[in-house]
């Protein structure tokens, strides 16, 4: 049944939210028999979930590769940590096993594409969304070639190549396309948030234009959204107060974050200093109850507010084009390819 959402959050779980190691066979064996208590979030992507839901119309929808087998697992772990979902969709690889389909095991666009468009098709109207991946895999593929189909940059033909160069099987592609049928056209995906794993560089994720944003760290996160207007300067500090209960995580990090982000010209001077501002405003509450060791508000948001005029004026961002023609089938193709060196798929 369809429902309204005035925002759409979708979230990868494997290296996106949860620390996980998959590259071997015996990385995977550890994953499997880990419980519920043995993983680990990364500091701030489960403060930054629960303050998404605090609005009600927010709907948090997760799409994971990992094996349905997993869920009752996964589903207490999300559980642990206060996180509220209102879908949750994982990978049936017993099943591509017992059919032999070996190449769909790690395969990324033909299961996690068909997977976001019908999960689409669950929600009424056409609410705009962020999408939350990493860059172990084709998230940031798979996300930007979603969003061009929601706002119709993409033709059926082109997707048809595209989904034969992630070499799909033929049910997969029909599946595929019917959903990109049925599917309503809206220009949807206002950004697309791929948390940097494996560290990679972030130019590597400049062909995808200003709507993808490559993050460190989830205190990043929170301050894209907060440009975008879908977290306030206190919810940022909640955020930024739980990552300091990292004993890795200093304010000068978290100051250091804004830092790179105003000079990859992801946020711009005027809405960090926007942020500021409103940080020192809401910091009046001080510390949180039960959390008189860290720093309170008002020292994090004083530190923000240095960082900022420490900066002065900064050189011009790169221009990046806000909706870029991608070559969607080399994009698919050197991912395959990669993948197929990488593992044997």
């Amino acid at each position: 049944m369809a429902s309204r959402a005035q925002h759409v959050f979708r979230w990868d779980l494997d290296k996106t939210y949860l620390r996980t190691e998959f590259d071997t066979a015996r990385d995977l064996l550890k994953s499997a028999f880990e419980t519920a208590r043995d993983k680990k979030a990364y500091p701030g992507a489960s403060a930054l979930l629960r303050a998404l839901r605090q609005t009600e119309e927010h709907r948090i929808c997760i799409i994971s590769g990992s094996p349905t087998q997993m869920r009752r697992v996964l589903a207490a772990k999300l559980a642990l940590d206060g996180i509220e979902f209102d879908e949750f969709v994982l990978k049936n690889n017993l099943r591509n096993i017992l059919r032999g389909r070996f190449r769909a095991l790690r395969s990324q666009v033909p299961y996690k594409l068909p997977a976001l468009l019908e999960s689409r098709t669950h929600v009424l109207h056409t609410p705009p969304e962020t999408l939350f991946g990493d860059d172990a895999e084709a998230d940031a593929i798979v996300y930007s070639l979603y969003a061009d189909i929601l706002a119709d940059r993409v033709t059926g033909e082109e997707l048809s190549r595209i989904l034969d160069a992630a070499r799909a099987y033929d049910d997969e592609l029909e599946w595929t396309m019917s959903l990109f049928r049925r599917i309503r056209r809206r220009d949807a995906v206002g950004r697309i948030l791929i948390h940097l794993d494996r560290r990679s560089p972030t130019a590597r994720f400049e062909v995808f234009g200003r709507r993808l944003v490559p993050i460190y760290n989830y205190f990043q996160a929170a301050l894209i959204l907060y440009a975008d207007g879908l977290l306030t300067a206190r919810q940022v500090l909640f955020i930024a107060s739980e990552m300091l209960e990292d004993p890795d995580i200093e304010i000068a990090t978290l100051a250091n974050s804004l830092q790179d982000l105003l000079r990859r010209g992801r946020l711009s001077p005027e809405v960090a200093s926007q942020l500021a501002h409103e940080a020192r405003a809401a910091a009046q509450t001080g510390a949180l109850a039960g959390r008189s060791h860290l720093p309170s508000f008002e020292e994090v948001a004083w530190a923000f507010t240095f960082r900022v005029r420490q900066l002065g004026t900064l050189p011009p961002p790169p221009a990046l084009d806000e909706h870029p023609d991608l070559d969607y089938v080399s994009l698919v193709d050197a991912e395959y390819q990669r993948r197929r060196s990488k593992y044997g798929d």
